[in-house]
């Protein structure tokens, strides 16, 4: 018999009686689905990822919870739902599936993932596939390792997929820099620890327009929309404001609420937000090898490696009903408040913290924590990079996927992936509550604005250069 893996303490807190959080990943192909294929592609290639795909999660007689395999039936894991006949274009129907899907639990008696084949157009695909997993299998991270370990480049199968680099981060280049650099990472870890201590127990964000506030039970109805942005016009913006990817899109999501609070609810200055921006806590982001991440000592190794950063979303500053605001400001604030949280260690004292009141105390009350941690909170932010070129899944071109993490308390999450020179972002809002079309319709707006400013300020501050030279 096959030794049985220890589940994570992560995954323990994901998994439990009061929080447990699936992932959507949602691939939509240029050709019509033949899904004929689909369960000996699962069997060849899905399956042999990782032994957590074809395991259940039980406990031994110590109570541990832990991971044992199990014969597939992969039957069980197929889902092909029928839509009526007749109709040019599914999109409300996929919507609604989508919904219903993301309301269900998977069942903890089946390894803890599915698959659905959508074989009805939309405006926007000719197909979909949804892929359902268990948090508890990984972060996102580790599934989107995996996932990408499935599809193959279609201008040349052999070749490997490529992705976007990113910079390292900056070095000292003296000990003053080095102790300067020092005293800030202590302040700022003291500070963070202690807020992020009192955010995840007593201090809870406003009801808002974007925040329900009703009590948490097992899930919220979702409606999952997407917008599309230029990867160019990203980096544009990035460079004319001297920040990162991650600073500017963080500021186009804050000016796009801020953009939507205005339309549904004036007052909203006086709300308290904050945002939940997943981090990834290896000590690498790019993708590796499905082999090297099973390896214990890898640096990208499989599981939940992720913390969240606390970031205050900022408030429009107009002093009177006729100021306009700069869109600008809001990615300059995310990109100051995002670098003072990276110079901190509080998300790891934090994390320490929960892993030791799991071992004191269990780990129902570990995630009853966590739970609080993401309920005080008013919206989740994840990040993920995608491949450069176009990827097939099973011989399928695919146009554009997305991802979404659901059965989550928050009424509002949104989820950032890269794809061929697009960035796609994920709205995830609670149905009846979050009007999605015109978050989404404000969202566009913010991006364009901040451009736009972005553009205007560069030309400015190369004006004012040139007349300083002048003079």
């Amino acid at each position: 018999m096959e030794e049985e893996e220890p589940v994570s303490p992560t995954g323990q807190y994901l998994s439990s009686s009061v929080l447990n959080v699936t992932v959507l990943v949602v691939f939509e192909t240029s050709i019509p689905i033949d899904d004929s294929q689909a369960i000996a592609a699962l069997q060849s290639i899905f399956l042999p990822i990782n032994p957590r795909f074809s395991s259940i999660m039980v406990r031994d007689e110590h109570g541990v919870q832990k991971w044992r395999k199990v014969q597939v039936k992969l039957e069980e894991h197929l889902k092909v739902p029928v839509f009526p006949q007749g109709l040019e274009q599914y999109d409300e129907f996929l919507q609604d599936y989508i919904t219903k899907i993301s309301m269900e639990p998977l069942p903890f008696s089946k390894p803890l993932w599915d698959v659905s084949v959508i074989k009805y157009p939309t405006s926007t695909a000719a197909g979909t596939f949804v892929f359902r997993l268990h948090h508890a299998l990984g972060d996102g991270y580790s599934l989107m390792a995996a996932l990408f370990s499935c599809l193959k480049r279609v201008d040349d199968p052999s070749l490997p997929l490529t992705f976007p680099s990113s910079k390292p981060r900056r070095r000292w280049d003296s000990f003053l820099g080095f102790a300067q650099e020092l005293s800030y990472a202590c302040v700022n870890t003291i500070r963070d620890f202690g807020w992020s201590l009192m955010k995840s127990s007593v201090i809870e964000d406003s009801v808002s327009a974007i925040r329900s506030g009703v009590p948490f039970v097992e899930s919220r109805p979702i409606n999952l929309s997407y917008f599309e942005l230029s990867l160019d016009d990203i980096k544009t913006i990035k460079k004319n404001v001297n920040g990162t990817i991650n600073d500017v899109l963080v500021g186009i999501i804050f000016y796009g609420i801020n953009l939507y609070m205005e339309e549904v609810s004036p007052c909203h200055n006086a709300c308290k937000m904050t945002a939940l921006v997943l981090l990834n806590t290896r000590a690498i982001r790019s993708y590796k090898s499905v082999e090297e991440m099973r390896n214990p000592n890898s640096k990208a190794k499989w599981g939940n490696y992720f913390a969240f950063l606390h970031i205050p979303m900022p408030k429009c500053d107009k002093k009177s009903k006729g100021d306009t605001v700069d869109p600008l400001d809001f990615v300059l604030r995310a990109k100051k408040i995002i670098e003072l949280k990276r110079s901190s260690f509080g998300v790891y004292l934090s994390g320490a913290l929960l892993e030791m009141v799991r071992k004191l105390t269990g780990p129902e009350v570990a995630s009853r924590c966590m739970l609080k941690t993401l309920t005080n909170s008013s919206i989740a932010i994840s990040n993920m990079i995608g491949p450069m070129e176009q990827v097939e899944i099973i011989g399928h071109p695919v146009s554009g996927f997305h991802f979404m993490m659901v059965r989550a308390p928050q009424s509002l999450t949104m989820t950032i992936v890269s794809y061929m020179q697009k960035v796609r972002v994920a709205v995830g809002a609670e149905k009846g509550f979050i009007d999605s079309p015109l978050l989404v319709s404000c969202m566009k707006k913010s991006f364009e604005s901040i451009y736009e400013a972005s553009v205007v300020d560069k030309e400015n501050q190369f004006y004012s250069q040139e007349h300083e030279k002048e003079i």
